[in-house]
């Protein structure tokens, strides 16, 4: 398999980066083989569902990015779960944690929004777990879309856990608007979930047009990722994408 290109800026002032989307169960599991699994990848993003959100989660959360090379850059607890890591190539515009609606009965749900920069790229990002309940998923695909706009920026990337596979009607919706990356380019694996019996593709990577998509898949070749790790982290799968990101206008 042909491998994913390594991060960088190119003359014209675009980025070819590296978007990781992971949920990690709130650190309930191997977090060695986690961490491992995250630094072989070598992520310029990490989008986090699941992250420790009670007693002590900040620490348990920058300990997970300094063990991968990363920093904290927003979300956790106070985005209900999502979260975002960056690594040091990043410079940070803004961010913003957004609790959705609560539905009486249903888990709390949010989403971990930022904007950086990359180079002479600006890039929108966020971060999200979606409920299990239809209705109230179709809701929250929407008010997604919606903050997604409010970022207002030319180019932006979105991942997470959709609870849905890609003929559901939230996916589809995000996949109307947006590249979903692993059509675009596919690489690697395709089902997401479950590491022992992968099956279904539930979590996803999306782009705006804008930006080109050089791969992106379960990264189960990639050098470093072992088979082992990767039942060990997590009950999901991560999924790994590579893009160009087109320096932005700033005229």
């Amino acid at each position: 398999m042909e491998l994913l290109p390594n991060s960088r800026t190119e003359s014209d002032g675009s980025a070819v980066i590296r978007v990781l989307s992971y949920n990690i169960r709130s650190l309930r599991d191997d977090t060695a083989a986690l961490a491992r699994v995250i630094s072989a990848c070598a992520p310029d993003l990490v989008l986090v569902q699941e992250a420790p959100r009670f007693f002590r989660w900040r620490k348990k959360l920058a300990r997970l990015a300094a063990a991968c090379g990363q920093v904290v850059l927003t979300g956790g607890a106070t985005a209900a779960g999502p979260a975002v890591l960056c690594s040091l190539r990043a410079v940070v515009d803004g961010t913003e944690d957004v609790l959705l609606p609560l539905t009486p009965g249903l888990h709390r749900r949010g989403l971990a929004t930022a904007v950086v920069r990359f180079g002479g790229a600006r890039l929108g990002v966020i971060s999200c777990h979606l409920s299990l309940q239809q209705a109230e998923r179709q809701e929250q695909g929407g008010m997604l879309l919606e903050r997604l706009a409010a970022l207002g920026t030319e180019h932006a990337v979105v991942g997470g856990d959709l609870n849905e596979r890609p003929d559901g009607r939230t996916f589809r919706r995000l996949a109307s608007t947006l590249q979903d990356c692993r059509t675009a380019a596919p690489w690697g694996g395709e089902f997401t979930s479950t590491p022992t019996d992968p099956h279904q593709r539930i979590d996803a990577l999306f782009a705006t047009p804008g930006i080109e998509v050089l791969g992106c898949g379960v990264p189960l070749d990639q050098p470093g990722v072992r088979a082992a790790d990767l039942r060990a982290a997590t009950d999901h799968l991560p999924v790994l994408a590579a893009l160009r990101v087109p320096a932005t206008d700033l005229n």
